[in-house]
């Protein structure tokens, strides 16, 4: 049986950032905090807490005056930065850089007055960081349903969280360009309500990953796509793979796995999403090589 490793999957740029940045600091000094889980990953997570990365949540800070506090590549709202200067914490900003310019473009369009609408989820970490940049102002959408929570009386500009689809968020954004001008057309609104702005801020890394990843899901007879089950991009990736071969899986670690998956079967493929590290999945095909064994 042929197991082989999907070339495009594993870390983005942005999480191979955020780790490189924690074990850097950790190298000078073991101890360090991370606000949150530094990625969706309990493999990972595990490593670097043996490495000395302690998890924490806010709640924390008023105990960690003088300590060192990781932003991980999600990114935090302003008051996150402001909690750590009234308990004299020094952050280190490990915020994705792409993350960071969707912070910033939000900040822009809300101090020109623009409602901002964002299609992600509401409790993602990304999300509240950047619901942060208007005062928690925005608008929080994961669907075109969802639109009807959106004054089409306003002008208005619609974001994406850096790791949702492509195809709904243009669906949304058409049905909002629709909803406005229908609303201009029988209402007494101004013009610049007609004021309207798509920007598309998904991931390059992450929707690129599409079309790759159906094609090399359906070159495999069974599938096994690793990623922890918090993994907002493994979710989106799973059924991108699932869609393209049902004989996928969705495993955390090897520990997981059934050999009935693999009875028959020729060739089998492993995937995983931007915070699924190289080395685990390199144990999960050494562990499917194992059990293949008479």
């Amino acid at each position: 049986m042929k197991v082989t490793i999907d070339k495009n999957s594993g870390f983005c740029w942005g999480v191979v950032r955020t780790v490189d940045i924690a074990e850097e600091v950790m190298r000078e000094s073991p101890e360090l905090y991370s606000l949150g889980s530094i990625i969706h990953n309990p493999m990972e997570i595990n490593r670097l807490k043996e490495k000395g990365l302690e998890t924490i949540t806010h709640n924390d800070f008023e105990k960690l005056s003088g300590k060192k506090v990781l932003i991980r590549a999600h990114g935090e709202p302003p008051s996150t930065y402001a909690l750590a200067r009234k308990h004299g914490i020094e952050l280190i900003d490990a915020t994705c850089p792409v993350v960071t310019k969707v912070q910033e473009r939000i900040r822009k369009f809300y101090d020109k007055g623009y409602q901002v609408v964002v299609f992600g989820k509401k409790d993602h970490a990304e999300v509240i960081g950047l619901v942060g940049h208007t005062n928690n102002e925005a608008i929080v959408i994961k669907s075109a349903e969802e639109t009807s929570k959106v004054d089409f009386t306003r002008k208005t500009v619609l974001f994406s969280q850096t790791t949702m689809d492509k195809p709904t968020f243009y669906e949304i954004a058409r049905v909002l360009k629709e909803k406005i001008q229908a609303e201009f057309e029988v209402g007494t609104f101004e013009e610049s309500a007609l004021d309207f702005h798509a920007k598309d801020t998904i991931c390059g890394q992450v929707s690129g990953r599409d079309k790759k990843l159906r094609e090399y899901a359906a070159q495999n007879d069974v599938m096994i796509f690793v990623a922890g089950r918090n993994s907002s991009n493994g979710k989106v990736l799973y059924e991108i793979c699932r869609e393209a071969n049902p004989n996928t899986f969705f495993i955390e670690d090897e520990s997981e796995l059934k050999r009935e998956w693999f009875e028959g079967k020729e060739s089998v493929g492993i995937s995983g999403a931007t915070s699924t590290p190289q080395w685990l999945m390199e144990k999960v095909r050494s562990a499917i090589e194992s059990l293949s064994q008479p």
